[in-house]
């Protein structure tokens, strides 16, 4: 049997197509049902690569009696959240509102009119922690719905008229200054792990937007104190579980304060994210370390991720088969003291297992141990940790590997394209500024393809149904302008431009706000309105950067008044919430610096090209090209002539230019560098 989800492309709606629960995808025909029947409806939101989802599916979804009770009684609607971004952001707002939590699954029973009267998340299939069962639920929202149809409804009118209620204040009059920025400072302070870097406790998440932002304050003013917790940060990971020790990539966080035991799924945002922070902390201090965890991160994603298309799948699973063929959580990554022996011997098993902390006793299940660099070892024979790493990966390439969520995402492969695009650029691979070449090519064929509007999906080449959100069109243009930078086509440039304008008429409101969707998308509940980073740049805050980097760029007034505009909201977080707003963080960081237009007479990829791209001025942009069609490409290039025929830079900022330099040692000293 197969239910209506075998028609989508969605990898997690297809892992349900067979379920004996008559799924629905999320559309108007299903709440038309819902309606005809006078039935309530079970929404289900998750995605490919969850370990939770896996296991109420499993459990229950796969289970013929709750699937019968299911299909006589609701109409099921499955959502992934990763193609849905918005149907998620409004349900979840409402699962937070109601019980104080929310995560994945998310479990919502909705009226026909797509309004939510009561809420969960994974639900057992025997109660046990003074939750009730899965079945128990079931039946206690068809008995309110028989017997108590006006309470419901009386629920349902509360909980949409209370989110109608919390449209956002977009954070009052002006940009973040000074004094905002200091009291953000402070904040993340007070929250920071002295003891194992990161903030806060466990479960711990990389915190790659508030390192950028660290790392730009750095830039800026200089302060120690906010060096010193980015790179302790970077380096506690690194050397922690939560870091793939032997094929490179990180897991989506840890469920400890020391980083050693990772919830195993990777995702391409983490893996993007974070090789472009490790490639800006390298930038900023000549770390080694930095230095191979940017190029093994950045060779983890096109290895593992990269699609036959040339875009960048979005996950790999957390599970996978164990020897005895169970599907368990991290078994590809872990080892036992007996593993390392079996494929190394006596005595390099002894070496690794001091090396990558691997013990009898185990720091995950079963005895099995997480490899991560306790740093108790002294030093170390580097070619002899290079042979047992190879030996290993080899080994566990036999493994039965975790599954790949394959869609493309917009968004999270604009910000692949940022990371490759500069990784590739400072550490001369050619290759890799090509892999994001290609990644943006198909962005543009494939996803803007002939409806000149971003589609935030793909499979195979073809476009999803779902239309674009904010942040796709924010993190996309901020790709396009990372590789315009970087290869000096100012194409890229262009497209940015394009979906930048598309953001100013339709997803701008007044005094500056932004919303998720577009004015002519479809309509729900609530019109989603998030300006908060969670594991990626908020929709607002990666268009307010694109924005200001656009205007920098160009010189348009209306894009870094729009920038500006959406940048009170960050006036108003930052010294509240510092940690969830680390990208906006970042951005004001480049606003107070100008940010730095740098321009750029001569040849691409030369010494004062490279000098520029590695300069460490906040949100500095950078444009090369020679000969006369430059201008055409960089508006930055135009009247900007090589001095004495010679390679020359530019330097402007705040509408004040610095005396023209064709010395890379002089721009690197105005560039912070």
């Amino acid at each position: 049997m197969a239910n209506r989800l075998a028609q989508t492309t969605s990898p997690y709606l297809l892992q349900h197509a067979v379920n004996p629960v008559d799924w629905w995808p999320w559309s108007p025909d299903a709440f038309e049902e819902a309606r005809r029947r006078n039935v309530p409806v079970l929404l289900s939101v998750g995605y490919a690569s969850c370990h939770w989802c896996h296991v109420m599916a499993h459990e229950s979804f796969e289970d013929e009696t709750v699937a019968s009770y299911l299909n006589a009684h609701f109409v099921p609607v499955k959502v992934d959240r990763e193609e849905r971004p918005d149907i998620d952001a409004v349900y979840m707002e409402a699962v937070q509102a109601a019980t104080g939590h929310g995560g994945w699954p998310m479990t919502v029973f909705l009226t026909p009119d797509a309004e939510p009267f009561y809420f969960g998340t994974y639900f057992p299939p025997e109660a046990r922690h003074g939750s009730p069962s899965f079945q128990q639920v079931l039946e206690g929202v068809v008995a309110a719905w028989t017997d108590r149809r006006e309470e419901v409804a009386e629920v349902a009118e509360r909980i949409v008229a209370d989110l109608a209620g919390r449209s956002l204040v977009h954070g009052g009059d002006g940009v973040p200054g000074e004094s905002e920025i200091a009291q953000a400072l402070l904040g993340l302070t007070r929250e920071y792990d002295e003891q194992h870097g990161g903030f806060g406790g466990a479960p711990k998440f990389p915190p790659s937007m508030v390192v950028e932002f660290l790392l730009r304050h750095y830039a800026r003013t200089g302060s120690e104190g906010a060096l010193q917790m980015a790179a302790d940060t970077c380096s506690a990971m690194a050397r922690g579980g939560i870091y793939d020790q032997l094929g490179g990539g990180f897991a989506r966080y840890s469920v400890d304060r020391e980083w050693v035991v990772p919830h195993f799924e990777k995702m391409l945002y983490d893996n993007a994210l974070l090789c472009r922070v490790y490639a800006h902390l390298w930038r900023t201090t000549g770390s080694d370390e930095a230095r191979r965890i940017a190029l093994e991160t950045a060779d983890f994603m096109v290895r593992e991720l990269r699609t036959a298309e040339g875009g960048f799948a979005s996950a790999l699973d957390a599970d996978s088969e164990d020897a005895d063929g169970r599907h368990v959580e991290g078994a590809y990554y872990v080892w036992t003291p007996a593993q390392l022996r079996e494929v190394l011997g006596e005595d390099d098993a002894a070496f690794a297992a001091a090396y990558f902390g691997v013990t009898e006793k185990g720091t995950f299940e079963e005895g099995a141990s997480v490899l991560r660099l306790p740093g108790d070892t002294g030093p170390v024979d580097a070619a002899r940790v290079a042979d047992v790493r190879g030996r290993l990966l080899a080994a566990r390439e036999e493994r039965p590997r975790p599954g790949l969520d394959d869609k493309v995402v917009a968004a999270w492969n604009g910000l692949a394209i940022a990371a490759l695009a500069e990784t590739g650029a400072y550490f001369d691979r050619p290759d890799l500024v090509e892999r994001a070449t290609e990644a943006a090519d198909l962005l543009v064929r494939v996803h803007l393809g002939e409806v000149a509007r971003l589609a935030r999906t793909s499979k195979d080449g073809q476009a999803g149904d779902n239309a674009g959100v904010l942040e796709d069109y924010g993190d996309v243009a901020e790709g396009f302008l990372t590789l315009a930078a970087v290869t000096g086509e100012g194409a890229w440039l262009e497209f940015a431009g394009f979906l930048l304008d598309i953001v100013l008429e339709q997803f701008t409101g007044e005094g500056g706000q932004l919303y998720d969707t577009a004015h002519d998308a479809e309509q729900l509940i609530r019109r989603p309105q998030d300006p908060t980073d969670s594991a990626t740049p908020s929709g607002w805050t990666a268009a307010a950067g694109a924005l200001l980097s656009y205007a920098a760029y160009t010189g348009s007034e209306a894009h870094r008044t729009a920038a500006e505009g959406a940048l009170g909201v960050v006036k108003a977080l930052g010294p509240r919430v510092p940690r969830f707003v680390g990208w906006g963080l970042a951005v004001a960081e480049a606003l107070l610096d100008g940010p730095r237009e740098v321009a750029v007479a001569g040849p691409v990829g030369g010494e004062l090209h490279r000098t520029a791209l590695l300069g460490r001025a906040p949100g500095a942009v950078v444009a090369a090209g020679e000969g006369p069609g430059a201008g055409a490409e960089f508006p930055l290039l135009v009247d900007r002539p090589p001095v004495g025929g010679e390679p020359t830079a530019y330097v402007c900022r705040h509408f004040v230019c610095d005396a023209p330099t064709t010395d890379a040692g002089e721009l690197a000293a105005k560039l912070g560098g």
